[in-house]
């Protein structure tokens, strides 16, 4: 035996046996097979496997002796492998919930319309037309299961649903996945046209006072075996398994409420029957409670359905305490009682019920309707913003650029609805330490940011400030506040005399200065810059300190701002954000960069994705640095992030390499060699030799178990090895992460011995 067939045996003989998985022509050829297969507790295939092999050998045509392509033929061959499909549907309880998550429309189609067939439903015949009461139990039930799955097949086409990536451009394939979404399309064209019709059927469903039945392995047994058995036992009331009228109205309503709801769309009136079929839904599911095997209905999405019926088609007979605080919030704003608003959202912030994103969306509405010329709304979005703001705090949060500028020029009017939304949205007696010392901090900052004292006195002898605050922390606020040189705004207050201008403007901007150096917290880096424009229009404040470098990639784009105040702002947060990363104070640099990016998604597409990426590696740092070193694996999002970026082809985006090249480390780290070897896009490692390295690291490891195959790996990645070793002194690595490489390697450098790759294949 060879050295390679000696390998090759040690290998497999190694490896646990896996058992070999059953074909579909075996159930052809034993008859019990079936059910013994479906008896194992991780049967493979798995059932709905079985329904696809089945129905796809059933529905292969044929070709005579003239090569043209016939239909399938009617033959047994065919009948039985039918009949095994639908009776692994019947193991399945008929369950549309796994028969819709695993089946394709058109093989759900085929498998729903054989069992019209085999349940005596003669073909074109319109199911409308049928007195459901008068039919066998098991032929009625199978008209419902059709039609309660045309009409969910219809309503779930209308969700949009995000298209899978295409693996490697193969023709089979491709025209595979065309003809299915072809004849995907036309089913659904023709279960539209017959939607009315199927919700007439149900609707009349909805009036049988009889329990019904579907079809079991074992009434689909009788019909094969004994075709007589169909006027017999099959429509018996004990054949088949038992759907009571309660369990199988439940379902009934649930998939009507569903239709009418998805059409209310275009006929708001139907909102009505939507709320209808699904209160009746919680009804039906509270009397049949934990007994029913067969009716299983998501119960978070009806909740979630009869919110949003709430809110659309709020009940005539409920008061408000009984609406929800959805369908409140909506009334209040249609009839645009805007103080019931706010009232909702204080009392909001104590229970946490509403989403933050509901909230925010109110608000955006507000703005929206205040920018349109109706001013009385300014101060309405004000007090909106502050509840929102305070909610932001209590949840630990950063605070939103919306309030900072709403906040710009504070009244006595607005500090007072300040405190008291901060006073009313949290009882002290039950808060959590963590929360109130976020409220303090909070209005710690808030007396730090006012310009009159007369301000930073209401807030320090407040109720609600003396309990929180220590009378150490108050005096030490309160002095701090009083020293403070008084600052000359010359927006507002009148210039008396020519003298006084040079010397409290140059001190009060040096001092300003001193405190955007020092300072990073980005609600106070802002205040401060608006402070000093409001001073001088002539000054560039990103260049105060020599310390703040940002990457030349991005100083290009953001020295290209036309409004001075923002330029300044990006550049500074960035670049605090930058330093902090590198000294390793994570929670600050996140806090920077959060602030950057809610600024610049107002006005750039490209920032917004250059602060998108530094966050990712801020993420990626923050991992490595924490619970990456304790060995706990990533969590699967932030390495979704990571495969995104690297296969991010956007155009005019500036990018670091540096991100590409820590991404590349991140995923070696946490072994992900298959990605790295397969997935990593051609341009990336074409672009950046690290990239090409971490690939070739990936596939090397990855290759290991056979050492023939290795060879070529490990020779291309000792290549890239002295590529990149073969770096003059003179080259270094730029703000930007890059190195520059130089075609022509120098004899003396990067000298390393080949036996170093022998440990990735011996």
């Amino acid at each position: 035996m060879s050295a390679e067939a000696a390998d090759r045996e040690a290998a497999t003989s190694s490896r646990p046996c896996t058992p070999p998985q059953t074909c579909w022509f075996e159930f052809l050829l034993e008859e019990s097979l079936l059910e013994k297969h479906l008896r194992k507790a991780c049967p493979d295939p798995a059932p709905v496997q079985l329904i696809v092999q089945f129905l796809e050998q059933a529905s292969k045509p044929s070709v005579n002796e003239q090569n043209q392509v016939q239909p399938p033929p009617d033959n047994k061959r065919n009948r039985i492998l039918k009949l095994l499909a639908l009776k692994v549907a019947a193991h399945l309880k008929w369950d549309l919930d796994t028969l819709e998550k695993s089946l394709s429309v058109p093989v759900l189609n085929m498998l729903l319309n054989e069992l019209l067939c085999i349940s005596e439903v003669p073909p074109g015949t319109k199911h409308v037309d049928l007195d459901l009461a008068t039919l066998p139990p098991t032929t009625a039930m199978a008209i419902l299961l059709y039609n309660r799955w045309a009409i969910r097949t219809i309503v779930q086409s209308s969700f949009p649903v995000k298209q899978a990536k295409p693996g490697p451009p193969q023709l089979s394939v491709m025209n595979q996945m065309q003809q299915e979404k072809e004849l995907t399309e036309n089913i659904l064209k023709v279960l539209k046209e017959q939607a009315a019709d199927s919700i007439l059927v149900l609707e009349a469903a909805l009036k049988l006072n009889k329990d019904l039945y579907v079809h079991t392995m074992r009434t689909l047994d009788l019909l094969a075996m004994e075709p007589g058995m169909v006027n017999g036992e099959t429509e018996s009331s004990t054949a088949g398994l038992k759907i009571r009228t309660e369990e199988m109205q439940c379902q009934v309503c649930y998939d009507l409420g569903a239709a009418y709801f998805q059409q209310g769309s275009t006929n708001s009136s139907l909102y009505e029957n939507a709320r209808e079929k699904f209160f009746r839904t919680k009804e039906l599911i509270a009397e049949i409670g934990s007994l029913s095997l067969h009716c299983t209905i998501d119960e978070k999405r009806l909740a979630g359905y009869c919110q949003a019926c709430d809110v659309l088609v709020p009940s005539s007979d409920s008061n408000s305490q009984q609406l929800t605080p959805y369908s409140q919030v909506h009334i209040c704003l249609r009839s645009g009682n805007y103080q019931e608003v706010i009232q909702i959202f204080i009392d909001d912030n104590l229970t946490f019920s509403l989403p933050v994103q509901f909230r925010q969306s109110v608000l955006r509405e507000l703005f929206q309707k205040a920018q349109q010329g109706n001013e009385a709304l300014e101060e309405i979005c004000f007090k909106v913003c502050a509840c929102n703001t305070v909610r932001d705090v209590l949840e630990g949060r950063t605070i939103s650029v919306q309030f900072n500028q709403l906040f710009l020029r504070p009244n006595k009017e607005k500090i007072d609805f300040l405190l008291e939304v901060c006073s009313r949205s949290v009882s002290l007696e039950k808060a959590s330490e963590s929360l109130k010392g976020n409220l303090a901090a909070f209005l710690k900052n808030v007396c730090l940011g006012l310009e009159d004292l007369q301000y930073v006195f209401m807030i320090s002898s407040h109720e609600l400030f003396i309990t929180l605050l220590k009378d150490d922390e108050r005096k030490l606020l309160v002095d701090q506040m009083r020293k403070r040189s008084p600052r000359v705004n010359l927006c507002i207050k009148p210039v008396t005399s020519f003298y006084d201008i040079p010397a409290s403007a140059s001190v009060n901007i040096g001092q300003l200065e001193h405190q955007l150096i020092l300072s990073v917290d980005p609600w106070r880096i802002r205040q401060i810059l608006i402070e000093l424009h409001g001073m001088t229009s002539e000054r560039q404040f990103w260049t105060v300190s020599n310390k703040w470098e940002v990457p030349s990639v991005y100083s290009g784009v953001i020295l290209g701002i036309k409004d001075n105040l923002t330029r300044d702002l990006v550049y500074i947060l960035m670049a605090k954000g930058l330093h902090c990363s590198t000294v390793k104070d994570f929670p600050h640099a996140k806090q920077l960069f959060a602030a950057c990016l809610e600024l610049v998604t107002e006005f750039s597409p490209k920032l917004r994705q250059v602060m998108l990426n530094e966050m990712l590696l801020l993420d990626i740092h923050t991992h490595e640095a924490g619970t990456g070193q304790s060995g706990e694996r990533p969590p699967s999002d932030l390495i979704s992030r990571v495969r995104g970026y690297l296969e991010m082809r956007l155009p005019d985006i500036p990018l670091r390499q540096v991100v590409a090249e820590e991404c590349v480390a991140f995923m070696l780290n946490w072994r992900e060699n298959e990605y790295l070897t397969l997935q990593v896009p051609a341009f990336l490692l074409q672009s950046n030799p690290y990239v090409k390295l971490g690939q070739l690291l990936a596939a090397t490891c990855k290759e290991l178990p056979g050492p023939k195959e290795s060879r070529r790996t490990a020779k291309d990645l000792w290549e890239v090895i002295v590529q990149i070793c073969s770096v003059s002194n003179q080259h270094k690595r730029g703000n930007d992460g890059r190195v520059s490489l130089i075609k022509q390697r120098e004899s003396t450098l990067g000298i390393m011995y080949r036996y170093v790759l022998v440990c990735f294949y011996e």
